[in-house]
């Protein structure tokens, strides 16, 4: 019986110790090598995957996190103080407002104010060119007693006129033109007019131009006149002479009134 009991114990070491052993060598084995499978970019779809070996790779960690690494370990390697952009220095052409009054420098105001200031007086030249133009336009080719509007008026009146179609033709075929110059175009040539007031107050329009049609060209004279109270220009006279021919009065508020014609002279030009 002894002996029985004595190599049952023996048994039971020796599975203790196996057991023992067993444990040391699981906890002390290397892990095993990682096997990352990925496709090759330069392979055809077709083919089938390619395996890359990657020893001993951490489980749970990603290789973006590896190559992120290098950079990370570069930039601890700075000094740890970084200084702001320096601050574009104002002056009178490079000042774009991006910077409040509060920050600028007494010399950087100074800039700022005389940029405003030239700016101001730029939009007011423009301003004030813009309405002087646009006052000559209105009195030189919308407004009732302007020169160009009595001209188209004086030219329709001829055009309809039985007498002075006569004399030039039809008037489809008439053409009326300003004086005489070295310009080929007809609508280049300018026009002598005039106007001024007499000691009653009453505005004298005067004006002539040459007409021309397939039978013959002519000088159309007009004189109109706007007293103090009214708006409005009437004509006092409209002609037609043409060189060979009587003249063509078309309007004569001197001879309905009996009055004899008195020739004037402003501008170098005579007027009847």
């Amino acid at each position: 019986m002894a002996g029985k009991a004595h190599a049952h114990a023996h048994a039971h070491a020796f599975q203790q110790a196996c057991r023992t052993s067993i444990r040391i060598q699981s906890t002390t084995r290397p892990p095993a090598p990682y096997f990352q499978t990925t496709r090759s970019s330069a392979s055809p779809p077709t083919r089938r995957n390619l395996t890359t070996y990657v020893p001993n790779k951490p489980r749970g960690s990603d290789s973006r996190s590896i190559a992120r690494r290098p950079c990370q370990r570069y930039a601890s390697t700075g000094t740890g103080t970084t200084s702001g952009p320096s601050r574009r220095a104002v002056t009178v052409t490079s000042d774009d407002g991006r910077y409040n009054w509060s920050e600028l420098s007494t010399g950087e105001k100074a800039a700022r104010g005389t940029q405003q200031t030239f700016n101001f007086l730029l939009v007011s030249l423009g301003l004030v060119g813009t309405i002087t133009i646009s006052y000559l336009l209105y009195t030189e080719l919308f407004a009732p007693d302007s020169a160009t509007i009595q001209f188209n008026a004086a030219v329709k009146r001829i055009k309809s006129s039985p007498e002075c179609r006569e004399l030039l033709g039809p008037a489809s075929q008439i053409k009326a033109y300003g004086e005489p110059t070295s310009s080929k175009w007809a609508r280049a040539r300018p026009l002598a007019h005039g106007s001024e007031v007499d000691k009653f107050g009453t505005t004298h329009f005067r004006m002539h131009f040459n007409v021309e049609g397939p039978d013959g060209r002519g000088v159309v004279t007009v004189h109109m006149t706007k007293p103090r109270d009214e708006d409005r220009l009437e004509y006092q006279l409209l002609s037609l002479t043409v060189k060979g021919h009587e003249t063509v009065y078309l309007e004569n508020k001197d001879a309905e009134h009996g009055v004899k014609g008195k020739v004037g002279k402003m501008f170098g030009v005579q007027w009847r």
